[in-house]
């Protein structure tokens, strides 16, 4: 299982629209129905940075959430109202106290 977090900081005019792009995303992906993906969205108390986490089971689960056609409007609107890049980190499990998937 792979594990991606990013985080990045946008523009303050620009986090409405973010986060109506975050979730066009999440109901695109939604109804693709694929319970490998795990996939949610946090704001940070600042207002503006967002961390993405995903729990991919497999590596079709790794490749849906940027193949959506929503995903990709979404990261075009991101690039023109960065703030602070994207950082992305990947993470294995070690152990969890409630089942991933």
């Amino acid at each position: 299982m792979k594990v991606t977090r990013v985080q990045y900081t946008v523009r303050g005019e620009f986090v409405a629209e973010n986060k109506d792009n975050i979730a066009a995303v999440m109901r695109e992906l939604r109804q693709q129905g694929n319970s490998d993906v795990r996939y949610a969205v946090y704001l940070h108390q600042d207002g503006r940075t967002f961390m993405h986490l995903a729990h991919q089971n497999n590596a079709e689960a790794e490749r849906l959430p940027t193949s959506l056609d929503s995903f990709k409007r979404f990261q075009a609107r991101l690039k023109e109202n960065l703030e602070v890049a994207p950082k992305v980190e990947t993470f294995e499990i070690v152990e969890s106290a409630v089942p991933i998937f």
